[in-house]
């Protein structure tokens, strides 16, 4: 280390001035759970004893609570609570640990909790206190913290919940109150008890421990969604309660963005409302993700994960709007990419809406001006609206991605890579050819694209319906094997037999997998996203390879039907053998493409590749490839990430 003293004419001392102008960005900072300081001194005794809104520099909400940069108090929710003389001297004071704490409060003048019911505010003491006595009697609540609001109750009441919410089998996630008691109902790695541990507290998905209440959590799967406190009002709730675990959910209208507005949340119908009077400005659902060795993959990444940012060798500013379901949008500017909070799904009321609330707030936070807006390639999705009007407020150009491109390019970000040929495997994607892909190979930059493989097309008979109506995917594969299909009247068939040759044909390793789901008699109908892949999991896991179910690429199409044949191995072999035939053909049709055109990286994107058995399918069979496998890291493997993939491409172009 080489040291030179030099002549310093500036000003004696030392402090912190206020903001003279708008940030760029390198400073949004995001929610962070409350810290061991803060706890221990929220529980003990003091001026902020027991006081649910205790935080300090090191913690706390702040992307949730922030309308504009810099990130200074008045350009935060609190800007409606004046400081006391004491927060003030803490405030001021350099050696104080809530020194220049933006969010600073105490009792005397910060935020307060209030209890309500459907009537009004009750009139109670210590409105923490008695939700939880409330919660052990099995009553149903909403409790308002940083960033959004969450439904819960105790779990011997889930099958209340179920039917009173109207999710029959969709998962909850459960917040325990520490990690002893998190073990209970799962089984955490190491690397995920650090991920709970985390100041991002997000939901993790961890192996459970079978039980009825875990199974009533997450039925038909293997793993459950689990998340330990973080915020002050959290750990005054379990520390009055006498259950050691609660089901957490999004307070929101099933699809709907989740409900921040205190008026409105009581169009849910629950026993009891936990809220407090600070505004939450950007509000952003939780964090869910899952482990595959030492990579996170975030299924969706939200409160307490964002504000971030990713390199990018590109300097203009552009935006990805996303597709249409699990939106996020992104922004691009100045060699960094940043996403939104996690959006919802498009085609559901007020999401639109929320994706333009979010998009404008980061083009505030960054203060740029976009010159291009991406957009998917479908002509339907609920976005383009808002695309063609944002396009014309700036005076920027439209630019259509197709579906899977963006998912190349996404996990080129992810892993700072210019090219590489990606498996992108999902549900479904508008193609450059009309068809719904879904099951393809790409060759992929930043510049172009080129599909090519896939897996041969499948009629979607009666396009969405065969979505949620499994056993129409099934007829469909069995119309094309020749064989009888009993699913249906004769009537029935015979107008699908109609529809074989005019539907909508789709390559989708999604609408695989589900097929698989129902033949196999894991999931007869579709009441989630997702759900008979998810189903499915447990069984693919179990399974190995067995002969019999090999298949073949003609003229870059991954046959698939014949592979429906046989029933008469377990049903996890059939399940396993047909998954991995299916891979094998893609990943040797990748290595050819890779090793012709030069191109070091294969990789896996997609919904599909949350599944660990396919993920760990596709780094086995690349390992006997010359080629290095890339997955994701940082960025949503599913239509989350897609958003990143569309802004680095449209970067790229400007």
């Amino acid at each position: 280390m080489e040291c030179r003293d030099l002549d310093y004419k500036g000003v004696k001392g030392f402090r912190i001035d206020d903001s003279q102008q708008m940030g760029e960005g390198a400073s949004i900072p995001a929610d962070s759970a409350i810290c061991d300081d803060c706890l221990k001194e929220m529980l003990s005794q003091g001026r902020r004893y027991r006081y649910p809104f205790t935080t300090c520099t090191n913690c706390g909400p702040r992307f949730t609570l922030l309308k504009g940069m810099p990130y200074d108090r008045p350009f935060t929710s609190m800007d409606a609570f004046p400081l006391c003389p004491d927060c003030l001297g803490e405030f001021k004071d350099p050696k104080d640990r809530r020194f220049h704490h933006q969010t600073i409060c105490c009792p005397k003048c910060g935020p307060r909790y209030r209890l309500e019911d459907g009537k009004g505010i009750l009139d109670v003491k210590n409105p923490i206190q008695t939700l939880a006595k409330e919660l052990d009697k099995g009553r149903i609540a909403v409790v308002k913290g940083w960033g959004g609001m969450h439904i819960c109750c105790t779990l011997d009441r889930l099958g209340k919940m179920r039917e009173w919410y109207g999710r029959k089998e969709k998962p909850f996630a459960i917040m325990a109150r520490d990690l002893e008691s998190l073990r209970k109902y799962g089984e955490p790695t190491e690397f995920e008890e650090r991920l709970l541990e985390s100041p991002n507290r997000s939901i993790v998905l961890i192996r459970k421990k079978e039980s009825d209440l875990t199974e009533l959590a997450s039925p038909g799967l293997d793993n459950i969604g689990m998340f330990l406190p973080y915020t002050g009002m959290h750990h005054l709730l379990f520390s009055y309660l006498e259950n050691d675990a609660l089901v957490m959910t999004s307070a929101n209208v099933p699809g709907e963005p989740m409900i921040v507005d205190d008026a409105r949340v009581k169009e849910l119908g629950a026993d009891l409302y936990l809220l407090h009077d600070q505004p939450i400005l950007n509000r952003a659902d939780d964090t869910v993700v899952r482990t595959i060795g030492s990579n996170t993959q975030y299924i969706r990444r939200s409160r307490g994960s964002v504000p971030f940012h990713l390199p990018i060798d590109s300097k203009g500013c552009a935006v990805g709007l996303g597709p249409q379901e699990n939106l996020t949008a992104s922004v691009a500017f100045d060699g960094n990419i940043w996403p939104t909070q996690y959006i919802g799904n498009g085609e559901k009321i007020g999401v639109p809406e929320y994706l333009e609330e979010a998009v404008r707030a980061q083009l505030g936070f960054l203060n740029c001006r976009p010159s291009m807006f991406a957009i998917d390639l479908h002509p339907g999705y609920s976005n383009r609206p808002l695309a063609k009007l944002l396009s014309q407020e700036y005076g920027a150009e439209l630019m259509e991605v197709q579906h899977h491109w963006a998912h190349a390019a996404s996990l080129m970000v992810d892993n700072h890579a210019d090219a590489c040929v990606a498996l992108t495997l999902d549900g479904t994607g508008h193609g450059d050819d009309g068809t719904a892909w879904g099951g393809e190979v790409l060759q992929a930059d930043f510049d172009s694209y080129k599909r090519v493989a896939h897996l041969e097309t499948i009629p979607l008979l009666g396009s969405e319906r065969a979505l949620y109506d499994l056993r129409r995917l099934r007829f469909a594969i069995d119309e094309m094997n020749g064989e009888e299909n009993h699913d249906f009247t004769d009537s029935e068939s015979f107008v699908l037999k109609k529809l074989m040759s005019n539907s909508v044909r789709t390559s989708s390793f999604g609408r695989i997998l589900d097929a698989l789901s129902y033949s196999l008699d894991v999931c007869k109908q579709r009441t989630y996203d997702g759900e008979p892949a998810m189903k499915l999991e447990p069984l693919l896991a179990r399974g190995r390879l067995v002969e019999g179910f090999e298949t073949e690429t003609v003229n870059g199409t991954v046959m698939t039907a014949h592979l429906f044949h046989r029933t008469d191995e377990k049903k996890e072999d059939i399940a396993y053998s047909v998954v991995y035939n299916i891979m094998k053909e893609l990943v040797q049709s990748a290595s050819e493409t890779a090793d012709s055109a030069g191109i070091k990286y294969l990789g896996l994107t997609g919904g599909v590749s949350y599944n660990s058995t396919i993920t760990k399918m596709f780094m086995d069979l690349v390992s006997g490839t010359d080629h290095p496998f890339i997955i994701h890291n940082d960025v949503p493997n599913g239509d989350g990430g897609v958003s990143i993939g569309q802004a680095a491409i449209a970067a790229k172009r400007v």
